[in-house]
């Protein structure tokens, strides 16, 4: 038997992913996770809904003041959470 090209198993992975369509809901799900590590513990507290819907991540506060802080810091926030998700998962942010 003759071997061929040795891959890793995080690159045959990410192809089966990726072939199944399965990977941007991996990556939407690694951003949802990040939205706590991103905003900290204090905005969780009044954070109430998380969801990405065609690359806009929603984000449910019950605090007007936060909504508008965040809204300030959106561009930001958009980056960092992409960073965190590894991959352009999301394009914006609506805050409710």
């Amino acid at each position: 038997m003759k071997r061929n090209e040795t891959l890793l198993f995080g690159d045959v992975l990410r192809s089966v992913l990726r072939v199944q369509g399965l990977e941007s809901p991996l990556n939407e799900m690694h951003l949802v996770d990040a939205w706590p590590e991103v905003v900290g513990s204090v905005a969780m507290r009044y954070t109430s809904n998380v969801f990405i819907k065609n690359q806009t991540l929603h984000v449910q506060l019950t605090s007007a003041v936060l909504r508008q802080e965040l809204s300030m810091r959106k561009t930001v926030l958009v980056k960092q959470l992409n960073e965190k998700a590894g991959a352009q998962v999301i394009t914006d942010i609506m805050f409710r």
